[in-house]
């Protein structure tokens, strides 16, 4: 049977490494990214008919409707990766400034956002007893200075994941910290030269692939 997946955030770093590695391996995918032009490059690139590209925000709701139906003229999924994030304010600041309005919208992005996404395809999810991959970080559980905002998120991020494992027994549930990448990400906290010193997105690929394989039990795993 033909393997179904929910990517977000899938035209740069982790996304796009997962989104090449699942086409190779003859899945259908639904990909998601916020730039248009970004995601039409990855779907030239690839040149699959098995993957489904609709550019949006996921914080919005009508844009994770679009995803959620997608998903469900596949026939339901297999695995939903909630991998699009962003970083909050930069240059990362202390929590005594940090400016609130962002934090809201910080929350709304990383961590309304994948559990709104994952209420709206869960019933696909369940029939298939699919897996939830949820891209979490070493920022949820260490004190880095100016860190706080973004790993709060993650942090909220991590505990979703904990109760939802607990409450949906036919869906495995995986909180992963996927270590520092060599992302764009990672080059607006750090700058560019130090980002370029870290291990490449498709190094975590592997680690991703093997928990689909495998499917131990739900829980929060550490890419090393």
């Amino acid at each position: 049977m033909t393997k179904n997946a929910l990517i977000t955030g899938a035209s740069r770093g982790l996304g796009l490494a997962l989104t090449r590695a699942l086409v190779e391996e003859g899945w259908r995918l639904v990909i998601t990214a916020r730039g248009v032009a970004a995601l039409d490059q990855v779907t030239a690139e690839l040149g699959s008919a098995q993957v489904t590209a609709l550019a949006g925000d996921v914080a919005d709701a009508g844009h994770r409707k679009l995803l959620a139906d997608a998903a469900h003229g596949l026939g339901g999924l297999d695995l939903l990766v909630n991998n699009a994030s962003g970083l909050g304010t930069t240059p990362l600041p202390p929590l005594a400034d940090y400016p609130i309005d962002d934090l809201t919208g910080l929350f709304a992005t990383n961590v309304i956002a994948p559990l709104a996404l994952t209420q709206a395809v869960l019933p696909g999810l369940r029939e298939r007893r699919g897996a939830v991959v949820n891209i979490s970080s070493d920022a949820a559980i260490e004190a880095y200075e100016g860190w706080g905002g973004y790993g709060a998120t993650k942090a909220a991020l991590d505990q979703l994941s904990n109760v939802l494992a607990a409450e949906e027994p036919d869906v495995a549930v995986w909180w992963l910290d996927p270590g520092e990448m060599n992302t764009a990400m990672l080059a607006g906290a750090v700058g560019p030269k130090e980002a370029s010193g870290a291990p490449d997105p498709e190094s975590v690929v592997p680690t991703i692939l093997r928990l689909v394989r495998e499917r131990p039990g739900s829980g929060r795993l550490a890419h090393r």
